[in-house]
């Protein structure tokens, strides 16, 4: 092994490639040091805290060994992997015999390499026949993909990194960039600093650090992004600030979307979203001057009743103005989790395919029966359960094996009082992960151990579709396998071994490749032994293929204005704003609001045990405005209670002006192993997009009370 790796950071979706010095020359080395990769395009050697730290986590409270109990009642005992999959196998084949496949039920992560995903949904969209995989990206990136698909024909982010160093004009929407996707806001914020003219606009209800920096920070309501949005459209159709050559000749529905606009003046808008006539004239002066308009969100816009609609009301500015498939401009998600976009591609949601395709869609369906060598028909048509359908499913005995896989949904799922009381009446749940213990551990019959980041190889694939190796450098501890080997042998266990016949990773990546030719998420060419060379963005160009060449980063979408659609033209949307799924009221008089700080690292599974992580962020607290605090009798420091219609749960107040009054602000990292009754979680509803599924995670009604005044 080479004395440095070149690997890519496992934590969020900007995916910074990562060098690791080792102080051996063998497969058992210890990891000396961990720095940014200056060759990576997407990166440029740049890293943040978590990146730099990632080694300090990988040996600490590991889940070694298969670990086996019959009842939640009773302690684990190590068994083999020979009679943990025997067990796991007799479960599922019991399941499917008296129940259906449909009663069984697999939650993945975005944490998952590619390999991983692309395994697990062939086990069981394919083999078993039930579509009820689903992974943690439900949470992130549902709307994202849904408002893309709708609004453009396809998923797919269609800018790259290059566009924050060209645009005119970023607009930052739901989204604190500078503590939740670093590297990207640094880039920007490098630009920025050089170019006077170029300007930054921010969306959000909190002063973050990314507002800021902002030239124009606009802090609306929460939940009335829709407003804002259409309210920038109304002055731009208004002053004539529009490019009727692209929406005549690229794009349907205008006529219907312009009659939206005419719902939101002025005065309504800044009345509704909180801001003023001149800060929303300004947005849209911004908007209309710039040659090139760059949109970057992610989940405060994500995370909502009504995400697909914000995300497709963003598109609609785009659309409006021209402003896509250009250098610098464009509608750019930012991707949740290190592999969610790989994810996706991969099929690694309960409506989707591999190659983006759709369940529902009867020849997609068939595509995939052919290449895996199913019976026809064997594919079910209609979409699996959502995570959160697989909840409730539990609730009814609907679902009988749940299989959890690299995420900790006794964390992260809303309404956790009812999510854990639905865990424990599982018959029976599978836990496959690398630690041990998390917050779900509590709640599973079976625990399979898990190799990670440098214990095994696979791709990830970032915001920018920037497809990146991992390769394994390290042995995994104790008895961890591969996600994907476990998926494998399952399947090969149950009968289907000429699905799951892979040996190594690059097999299986292989195979997935070939699903993706002529999709708009087209891979031809990218393969394990060329990823050893470079990153590889998608589409690839496949005349180079045969050719060693360094990628290009500045490949976008719809560069000649034919969308991914029937037609070739893109869709605006017609929608109103609803507002939030649970505005507050008098009982609830508070909006709560959640999002994640800088070092840590969704509900800390790896941050949580790192040193300078912890000490970064030692524990939970609520954000509250001095006039509230004042009111309710609030110091600085003093443990709140904030009740929601589901649960409670205390923090430690932090009084500032960062947020407006009537809102409230907690992070959403701290589960029960890290803190006392901080869970965000507890508060949380389950409402969620009709389209996309995807919670509302970002908001809900509390009341507010000081501990010690109860």
């Amino acid at each position: 092994m080479p004395d440095a790796v070149k690997t890519l950071c496992p934590y969020c979706g900007v995916g910074c490639g990562l060098e690791v010095l080792t102080s051996e020359t063998n497969a058992t080395a210890a990891i000396k040091q961990v720095r940014g990769d200056r060759s990576h395009p997407s990166s440029q050697g740049m890293v943040c805290v978590k990146g730099a730290t990632i080694a300090e986590s990988l040996h600490k409270d590991r889940l070694l060994y298969p670990m086996l109990r019959q009842s939640l009642d009773q302690p684990f005992q190590r068994v083999s992997w020979e009679t943990a999959l025997d067990c796991l196998v007799e479960q599922i084949q019991t399941v499917r015999t008296r129940f259906g496949a449909d009663a069984l039920a697999l939650y993945g992560s975005g944490q998952f390499q590619t390999e991983d995903y692309y395994t697990a949904q062939k086990l069981f969209k394919g083999c078993l026949g039930t579509n009820n995989f689903d992974a943690n990206s439900r949470l992130c990136m549902a709307s994202a993909a849904a408002g893309y698909s709708q609004s453009l024909g396809s998923d797919g982010p269609p800018c790259c990194y290059e566009d924050l160093e060209l645009t005119d004009c970023a607009f930052l929407i739901g989204t604190n960039t500078a503590e939740c996707h670093p590297i990207v806001f640094n880039r920007l914020r490098k630009y920025h600093k050089r170019n006077p003219d170029v300007k930054l606009i921010v969306v959000d209800p909190r002063r973050t650090q990314t507002a800021e920096v902002a030239d124009l920070h606009l802090a609306i309501h929460p939940g009335t992004d829709i407003e804002l949005l259409h309210g920038i459209g109304y002055l731009l159709f208004q002053g004539g600030q529009i490019d009727r050559d692209f929406i005549e000749n690229h794009t349907n529905g205008f006529a219907a979307y312009a009659e939206v606009l005419q719902h939101y003046s002025p005065d309504l808008v800044t009345r509704r979203c909180g801001i003023s006539l001149a800060e929303l004239e300004q947005a849209a002066h911004y908007w209309a001057k710039a040659q090139r308009v760059l949109s970057l969100w992610s989940m405060g816009v994500n995370q909502s009743g009504e995400g697909t609609a914000k995300v497709r009301s963003i598109i609609n500015l785009h659309l409006l103005t021209g402003q896509i498939g250009q250098p610098g401009a464009g509608p750019f998600s930012l991707t949740g989790q290190p592999n969610a976009m790989g994810g996706r591609e991969a099929g690694g949601l309960s409506h989707l395919l591999p190659g983006y395709r759709f369940v529902h869609h009867p020849q997609h369906r068939a595509e995939v029966e052919q290449f895996w060598g199913l019976a026809a028909g064997h594919i079910s048509p209609t979409p699996g359960r959502t995570v959160w359908e697989m909840i409730t499913g539990l609730e009814t005995g609907e679902i009988q094996l749940f299989w959890i896989a690299a995420t900790n949904p006794a964390v992260s799922l809303p309404d956790l009082a009812r999510t854990k009381a639905a865990l424990r009446q599982s018959p029976f749940t599978v836990y496959q992960d690398a630690y041990n213990p998390t917050e779900t551990t509590e709640f599973a019959h079976l625990l399979l151990p898990a190799a990670q980041w440098s214990e095994k190889t696979g791709c990830m694939t970032n915001s920018e579709r920037m497809v990146t190796l991992c390769p394994q450098f390290l042995i995994p501890p104790g008895e961890a396998w591969a996600d994907w080997k476990i998926f494998a042998e399952v399947g090969r266990r149950l009968g289907f071994a000429p699905q799951f016949s892979f040996q190594t990773a690059a097999e299986v990546f292989a195979e997935f490749v070939q699903l993706t030719h002529q999709r708009p998420c087209d891979m031809s060419g990218i393969s394990h032994d060329r990823l050893q060379y470079h990153p590889i963005q998608w589409p690839y160009d496949h005349q180079s293929a045969d050719q060693n060449i360094s990628p290009s980063t500045s490949q976008r979408l719809y560069t000649d204005r034919r969308f991914a659609t029937p037609d070739r033209r893109a869709n605006f949307a017609a929608c109103h704003a609803r507002g939030l799924a649970e505005p507050p009221d008098p009982d609830y008089p508070f909006i709560l609001t959640t999002g994640r700080l800088y070092g840590h690292w969704h509900t800390q599974t790896r941050t949580g045990r790192i040193a300078k992580i912890q000490q970064m962020h030692p524990q939970p607290f609520l954000e509250i405005h001095p006039r509230d605090a004042a009111k309710l009798g609030v110091i600085e420091g003093e443990l709140v209670e904030a009740r929601s219609r589901r649960g409670f749960a205390h923090f430690p107040a932090r009084i500032t002006t960062a947020i407006p009054p009537g809102t409230v602000f907690v992070p959403m990292h701290w589960g029960s192993l890290w803190a006392e009754q901080a869970e965000a979680n507890a508060l949380t509803h389950p409402a969620s997009c009709p389209d996309s599924k995807q919670p509302e995670l970002k908001a809900c009604a509390v009341q507010l009370q000081p501990i010690n005044r109860q």
